[in-house]
C-alpha cells in the first residue's frame, strides 16, 4: 500500500502538468495507471477498468477547475463556446456513463485504445495544416460536436482536452486557445461523469476498500492536493512551447497510451 500511496502520488504530479499543459484533464495518464495498480492489488478484473475510469474523473475535478482558471486569468479562454457547450456537453456525459455501465473492461479498454491511437496519430503526423472549416459549425452541428465529445470522454475518464483540443484546431482556432478552452470543458465533463460512475458502482460486490461506487477516495485524496498544486506549471509550460512542440508532445503521449492499452488487450 505504501508503493501505491509514492505511485499516486507520481500521478498526480503528472495529472497536474498535462492538465495545465494540455488541458486534457490528466485522465489518459489516471486510468492506465490505476488501472495497473488495481490489478496488481488482485480487484477483480471485471472491475479494474470502471473503477479505474470512474477515480479518474473524480480526480480531475479540482485539476481542471484550477487548470481553467489559470487559462482563464490569461484570458485565452473562449467563453462564449464555452457556455454554447455547456448543455449538449453534459448531457453526453450522462450518455456516456449509461453506455459504461453496460460495457466490459475490455470494452472500456478497446474504446480508450482506439480514441486516444486516433488522436495521436493525426498529432505526431502533423496535419493540423488540415481544416474542416474556418470556424466551428453553427447549430445544431456545434450542440451535436459537445455531446460527442461528452459521451467520448466520458467513456475514457478524461477531461474532454483530447477531443476539444482536435476539433477547435480543425476548425482553425489556434492550439493555445484551444487548450484553454479545453480546460473548461473538463469541468463539464468531470463532475456530472463523476457521479454517474459512482451512481451505476453503487452496491457493486468486490470494490476496493474506500470506494464510493466506482469512484475510489483512496485514489482521489491521494492525487488531487498534488496535481491541483502542479497544475499551474502546466499552463506556463503550454504558453512557453511553440504550437508543433505542443501538438507533437501531446501526440507521443497518446499514442503511448494507445500502445499500452492494445497491448494488454492481446
Amino acid at each position: 500500500m505504501a508503493m501505491f500511496a509514492l505511485a499516486l502520488v507520481a500521478t498526480g504530479i503528472l495529472t497536474g502538468l498535462l492538465a495545465g499543459a494540455f488541458g486534457v484533464g490528466g485522465g489518459a495518464v489516471i486510468v492506465p495507471v490505476l488501472y495497473q495498480f488495481l490489478v496488481a492489488l488482485k480487484v477483480d478484473p471485471a472491475l479494474c477498468m470502471h473503477i479505474a475510469v470512474g477515480t479518474s474523473l473524480g480526480i480531475i475535478i479540482p485539476t481542471s477547475i484550477r487548470s481553467f482558471l489559470s487559462h482563464r486569468k490569461r484570458g485565452m479562454v473562449d467563453m462564449k463556446l464555452l457556455r454554447g457547450w455547456a448543455v449538449p456537453v453534459v448531457l453526453g456525459v450522462i450518455l456516456g456513463a449509461l453506455i459504461a455501465d453496460m460495457m466490459s473492461s475490455t470494452g472500456l479498454k478497446a474504446t480508450f485504445a482506439v480514441l486516444a491511437l486516433l488522436v495521436g496519430v493525426r498529432l505526431v503526423l502533423g496535419t493540423s495544416r488540415a481544416r474542416l472549416g474556418d470556424d466551428l459549425p453553427g447549430e445544431p452541428a456545434r450542440s451535436l460536436i459537445g455531446g460527442a465529445m461528452g459521451t467520448l470522454s466520458t467513456l475514457m475518464g478524461i477531461g474532454g482536452g483530447t477531443f476539444g483540443n482536435t476539433i477547435m484546431t480543425l476548425y482553425g482556432r489556434p492550439i493555445h486557445q484551444a487548450v484553454a478552452t479545453s480546460s473548461g470543458l473538463g469541468v463539464l465533463i468531470s463532475i456530472p461523469g463523476a457521479i454517474g460512475f459512482i451512481w451505476s458502482g453503487w452496491g457493486v460486490e468486490g470494490l476496493p476498500p474506500l470506494s464510493l461506487g466506482f469512484v475510489n477516495l483512496l485514489g482521489v485524496a491521494l492525487v488531487i492536493p498534488v496535481s491541483t498544486l502542479v497544475a499551474p506549471l502546466g499552463v506556463r509550460l503550454a504558453h512557453a512551447l511553440k504550437r508543433r512542440q505542443l501538438e507533437m508532445a501531446f501526440g507521443i503521449f497518446l499514442l503511448i497510451v494507445a500502445a499500452r492499452f492494445g497491448y494488454s488487450l492481446l
